[in-house]
C-alpha cells in the first residue's frame, strides 16, 4: 500500500461583522399596471382611450391586472371611443393579456416589467360594449430595451362590423428604483427607500420601511409594515394591508420580493423587489434578514486527526451556519471539490470522511 500524505488547510471567505450596522440594498418596484396614452385611427375619426375609472368622472389611461382564478385574461380596462366628426362616443369593458412569457437573464421577474429588457410578442383578448357592439382582439406590442416607452397595436375585429381601424397606442412602464437603507434587528428589519422613476427623475418616491421577520421561518419570509411615502410632490401614498408577505427567493439567495399595494384609486398595485448582496458572515444568508452578529463573530477552528480508515473532523462553529469541507489533491488547482456540506448541531461537531489510500490531499473549512 502506498503511503499517502494529509494537509489541512485553514477557514477561507469568513469575516467579523457589527452588530446593528446600517448596510444598503438595492430595491426596485414595478407598477404592475399598465400606463396607455390615447390613439387615433388612421383616419383620423376616432380616439380610443383606455381606463379604469367610469369615463364620465376620468380617463386614467390605467390596463389593470384582474387577478381572476383561473385567469380569463390577465389584464382589463374600459375603453372609450370617440368619434370626432359627430362628436359622440361610446364605451364598453376589453380585455387582453400582456406578454409576460419572456425572462432573459432568469430573474424570476418578467422581462415587460423590466425597463432594461426589451419587450416583443402578440396577444389576443376581447371586448363589450354591450347591447351595440362586441368582438375579438389582438395586441401587437413592441418595447426597447432601456426605455420606459413602447408602443401596442390594438386590432380590434367586431361580430357586427368585422375588422375594425388599427390603433396604435404608446404605452409606457412605471418602475422606480433606488438604495434602501436598512439595519437588522434579531425579530425586525427597519430603514429608508428613496427611489427615482425610470425615465423620469423628477418622479421620486421615499419613506420608511420596516418588516417583520416570520417566526417560524425569520431568514426567508417576513412581513412588510404599512407605512406612508411621499413622492416628489409631497403627496403621501399610504401602504394597505391587502398585501404585506414577502421571500426570500431560494434560487437567487439575494433577493426578496412581495406585492405593495396603495391605498389609492388607481396604479394601487406594485411589485417590490429587494436585492442585497451584503452577507458579513458568509453563511450564505444576506444581513437583510440574517441575525445580527455580536462585535465581533467566532471564527471557527478544525481539528484532524487520523484513525485506521477514516479521517475525523472536530470543527468549532456557530451553531447553524452552513460549512463545507473541501478537498483537491493539487494546490495549484481552483477547483476544489465539496465532499461534506452541513450546519453544525453541535460545538464542536465531529465529521468524519474515509481515510484516502494513496496520493496527496489537502483539505479546506469553507464558509459557502
Amino acid at each position: 500500500m502506498k503511503r499517502f500524505r494529509i494537509f489541512g488547510m485553514g477557514v477561507l471567505l469568513w469575516a467579523s461583522i457589527n452588530s446593528h450596522a446600517a448596510q444598503t440594498a438595492q430595491a426596485t418596484l414595478f407598477c404592475l399596471s399598465v400606463r396607455f396614452h390615447r390613439a387615433t385611427s388612421p383616419d383620423g375619426q376616432f380616439t380610443l382611450d383606455l381606463t379604469t375609472l367610469n369615463p364620465s368622472v376620468g380617463l386614467n389611461g390605467e390596463l389593470a391586472p384582474t387577478f381572476l382564478d383561473p385567469p380569463e385574461r390577465g389584464y382589463y380596462s374600459r375603453f372609450y371611443e370617440y368619434d370626432t366628426i359627430f362628436d359622440e362616443g361610446f364605451d364598453g369593458y376589453i380585455q387582453f393579456d400582456v406578454p409576460m412569457e419572456a425572462d432573459v437573464d432568469d430573474n424570476g421577474f418578467a422581462d415587460f416589467f423590466e425597463t432594461r429588457q426589451s419587450v416583443s410578442g402578440t396577444t389576443t383578448g376581447d371586448y363589450d360594449a354591450s347591447p351595440l357592439d362586441r368582438g375579438t382582439v389582438k395586441a401587437i406590442w413592441s418595447r426597447d430595451a432601456g426605455s420606459k416607452d413602447g408602443t401596442c397595436r390594438i386590432q380590434m375585429k367586431s361580430a357586427m362590423f368585422g375588422q375594425l381601424p388599427d390603433f396604435v397606442h404608446a404605452f409606457e412602464i412605471i418602475e422606480y428604483t433606488g438604495p434602501l437603507i436598512y439595519t437588522p434587528d434579531t425579530n425586525k428589519v427597519s430603514g429608508t427607500l428613496n427611489l427615482t422613476q425610470t425615465g423620469d427623475t423628477n418622479s421620486q418616491l421615499a419613506g420608511p420601511i420596516e418588516f417583520t421577520k416570520s417566526p417560524t421561518n425569520r431568514f426567508d419570509e417576513l412581513t412588510l409594515g404599512h407605512e406612508v411615502w411621499t413622492d416628489a410632490s409631497s403627496q403621501t401614498n399610504h401602504i394597505s394591508n391587502d398585501f404585506d408577505s414577502f421571500f426570500r427567493d431560494l434560487k437567487r439567495k439575494t433577493n426578496y420580493f412581495g406585492l405593495v399595494e396603495f391605498d389609492a384609486p388607481d396604479y394601487n398595485l406594485w411589485l417590490l423587489s429587494i436585492d442585497d448582496v451584503n452577507d458579513s458572515d458568509g453563511d450564505g444568508i444576506p444581513d437583510f434578514s440574517d441575525d445580527p452578529g455580536s462585535a465581533t463573530v467566532r471564527r471557527p477552528t478544525v481539528l484532524l486527526s487520523l484513525g485506521n480508515s477514516n479521517l475525523s473532523f472536530s470543527i468549532s462553529s456557530t451553531i447553524g451556519r452552513t460549512l463545507e469541507i473541501q478537498e483537491t489533491t493539487s494546490l495549484s488547482q481552483s477547483n476544489w471539490a465539496t465532499v461534506s456540506s452541513f450546519a453544525p448541531t453541535n460545538d464542536p461537531q465531529v465529521v468524519t470522511l474515509q481515510r484516502p489510500t494513496e496520493g496527496t490531499k489537502f483539505w479546506r473549512l469553507r464558509v459557502p
